[in-house]
């Protein structure tokens, strides 16, 4: 998945938004202004920034040499993915909506039914 793809999938999700908080090249998605995923518009091979249950993450880190830890991110929360031929466009694609599903679930019960709302 090119850099391009995975910018339509987040921003095809409810309630997400997309800025550059840290830089002009760091690509930030939040969802009801809470962080799911980032990539860098600057690198040659594209990396992803996803949130992820800490037991999944060291196993997916175990199981793809694409995933390490994240990148100047919480270790025990975020994965760096390298954009390679072992990480198929359906497999990154599951680890976003993990990411997503994740900071929704964290959502308060009120910002959960203003996302509801949305269209």
């Amino acid at each position: 998945m090119n850099i391009e793809e995975f910018r339509e999938y987040c921003i095809s999700k409810k309630g997400v938004t997309e800025e550059f908080p840290f830089d002009e090249v760091t690509l930030v998605f939040k969802v009801m202004g809470k962080m799911f995923a980032l990539t860098g518009l600057d690198e040659d091979i594209p990396t992803y920034n996803l949130k992820c249950y800490p037991e999944r993450a060291l196993e997916l880190r175990e199981r793809y040499n694409a995933v390490h830890p994240g990148y100047h991110m919480n270790k025990k929360h975020w994965n760096t993915i390298f954009s390679d031929a072992t990480i198929t466009k359906k497999l990154l694609q599951s680890w976003i909506d993990h990411s997503y599903d994740l900071v929704v679930n964290k959502l308060t019960k009120a910002q959960q039914k203003e996302l509801n709302l949305l269209k």
